[in-house]
């Protein structure tokens, strides 16, 4: 197949990209994180050692405080030695409790770095994976997929979605086992010191508990809203970005920006909201851990008065509290960012999860040796099953024939092309090459026997030499160089500044329409197929260049079954078959003289285009 069908996406306005409300939660927040964890399963042996060396970098790093109150402890009873005279402080224990602290701390860096290291390598193993697991299923995907979204929002889906995914687990797993690490270390070193402090400092839980919950649930809805209108907005930037041309000729700047501006509004909307109840949580958990580090502090002055404790354990104490609501806030951005992570995890698993079209059959039948003999058996088809546009279409293409499809504007013509590649299946009725059914086949081996030119030209960004070998991955630079001369365009290859090696850019504007036209047809020269379809294929060109491709077009055609859709009804008088179509069905058929003699609907329609030219 010479060249791949170009869908132009279905345009959307501003209502049908805002379809999903800003208040929208996420679909099936459990669920996508039991798929997330599935897809995580790969990495399972990395990921139980992150949580072994999370938890020993927490673990060593939470005795800290207890060790350093031991020796606060050994000062402050070292000087009341001193002043009663019975003694004063001991430097040596206070150093060795001092160099123990600075080795369980150096313990606990190595143990973090270990660990970050780790996860940094899960997590882009994991969006590498996912990227290319995407950019696979995209070949897999029907047509009817991209006839339904735009480019910008599948492009967001591969981008945004996948960064976020892969940061926001990055940061959310590694926080979600340090936190827990450090809630249940702290809440035992608190109790070690005095339970009745640690009971106190409980106290403020419950606040701390509702105040997250009360966050979780009003952000929740809006994380998925912001990934949402995040591709929306991309989309119309791509869509928009892609036809300037267009939008400047036709003076729609005022309008593309309004509608720029009103999905950028409501990406703003539910983006500040999610921002701002994630910021939200910090000094909310700020303002709860001051009440319980007042409260704790006068309890602590009181035992120590009494005798209970040791005024290092006090310091502990305090800075055990200080810590215990920070485990809680981080739970909190968490959960925040679970919801960025499922809302990103959701977009993806929807994309990859997408019904895929069957590329092969159980008994496949080889192309090899087939004529070319294509019949189509009773076919109806619609692009929506409630919605039938091909009604009952029945034809016989014996192998060579040059066969002419003709119409006016919607009556089928490109569709029926489209059902015979397999782009689309028929409703009912069937589509057969050499009387075998085209669903018999492989997608790939089908296609193999077909190459295509269409009106929408399809260039890459590579070199000249790269986009005419697209045709057939195999030829020489002989075979391409002869092809092109077979298409009349090897001597405008040659004067291009590097010739063959010229590197066409991403939109391939710097060559023109005709040019583009011209290299197209030249590649489908080169895949040399059994069956050939032309959409259109010279109307980018002169005429005088017509002319030229015509003559190389019907040596390209002897031998070969060819599909030629055209609108210039003089470009198809020397076909062998012409159908002519009409809302649909096939109305009339024969050769051009034949119908002619009838002044049916194809003598009106051919007579019809030599007025406008006298007019």
């Amino acid at each position: 197949m010479s060249q791949p069908t170009k869908h132009t996406p279905m345009r959307r306005g501003p209502g049908m990209r805002g379809a999903m409300g800003a208040g929208e939660k996420a679909k099936d927040f459990k669920g996508t994180i039991k798929k997330l964890l599935a897809y995580l399963g790969k990495y399972r042996i990395a990921l139980v050692f992150v949580l072994i060396f999370a938890i020993g970098s927490t673990c060593f790093s939470i005795v800290g405080p207890k060790i350093l109150g031991n020796a606060t402890s050994e000062i402050f009873e070292g000087i009341m030695r001193k002043i009663t005279g019975t003694g004063g402080i001991d430097f040596g224990a206070v150093g060795r409790i001092l160099l123990t602290l600075l080795g369980m701390y150096l313990i606990s860096a190595c143990f973090g770095y270990v660990q970050g290291f780790l996860m940094t390598g899960v997590t882009q193993k994991l969006a590498y994976r996912l990227r290319g697991d995407m950019s696979s299923k995209i070949n897999r995907l029907p047509m009817r997929y991209f006839d339904t979204k735009t480019h910008g929002e599948v492009l967001s889906r591969i981008t945004n979605d996948v960064d976020t995914l892969s940061q926001s687990l990055n940061q959310s797993m590694t926080q979600l086992i340090t936190s827990t690490t450090t809630l249940v270390g702290i809440l035992v070193m608190m109790l070690s010191i005095n339970w009745l402090m640690t009971l106190a400092a409980l106290l403020i839980l419950p606040i701390s508990l509702g105040g997250i919950l009360t966050v979780v649930k009003h952000s929740q809805k809006y994380f998925r809203a912001q990934q949402t209108y995040l591709g929306h907005v991309n989309g119309q930037v791509e869509e928009i970005y892609g036809g300037q041309n267009i939008v400047k000729a036709f003076n729609r700047e005022e309008k593309v920006s309004q509608e720029f501006n009103a999905l950028n509004d409501q990406l703003y909307q539910s983006a500040w909201k999610s921002q701002f109840l994630s910021g939200v949580m910090q000094p909310l958990m700020n303002f709860i851990g001051n009440m319980g580090y007042a409260g704790v502090a006068i309890l602590g002055s009181y035992l120590a008065i009494q005798g209970t404790i040791r005024v290092g354990e006090i310091q502990s104490f305090i800075q055990y509290v200080r810590s215990f609501t920070q485990p809680i806030t981080q739970v909190a951005q968490v959960t925040n960012l679970l919801q960025s992570t499922a809302a990103a995890a959701e977009r993806v698993f929807e994309f990859l999860e997408e019904p895929e079209e069957v590329p092969t059959s159980d008994q496949p039948v080889s192309i090899q040796g087939l004529e070319g003999y294509v019949e189509f058996r009773h076919v109806h088809f619609g692009y929506n099953p409630d919605k039938i546009i091909i009604n009952d279409f029945n034809a016989s293409v014996r192998p060579g024939q040059k066969v002419a499809i003709v119409g006016p504007t919607g009556a089928g013509k490109t569709t029926m092309v489209k059902l015979l590649m397999r782009f689309y299946d028929v409703n009912s009725g069937a589509i057969l090459v050499d009387g075998h059914d085209v669903r018999e086949f492989d997608r790939g081996e089908l296609r193999k026997m077909f190459g295509m030119v269409l009106q929408d030209t399809w260039l890459f960004h590579g070199t000249v030499m790269e986009n005419l070998r697209y045709g057939r991955l195999d030829a020489t630079d002989e075979e391409v160089i002869q092809a092109a001369k077979a298409a009349h365009v090897d001597r405008f290859i040659r004067t291009l500044p590097e010739g063959y090696n010229m590197v066409l850019n991403e939109e391939a504007n710097n060559v023109s329409q005709g040019q583009k036209q011209l290299l197209t047809i030249a590649r489908a020269i080169l895949a040399d197929p059994k069956i050939l379809i032309l959409d259109e294929a010279t109307s980018s060109v002169d005429t005088r260049t017509e002319l030229q491709i015509q003559q190389a077009m019907d040596a390209l055609m002897k031998g070969r079954t060819s599909f030629v859709i055209a609108h210039r009804l003089s470009t198809i008088r020397d076909a062998d078959l012409i159908l002519v179509m009409k809302d649909g069905d096939i109305v009339e058929q024969g050769n051009h003289e034949e119908l002619l003699k009838r002044g049916g609907f194809y003598a009106n329609l051919y007579n019809s285009q030599f007025e406008g030219m006298e007019e």
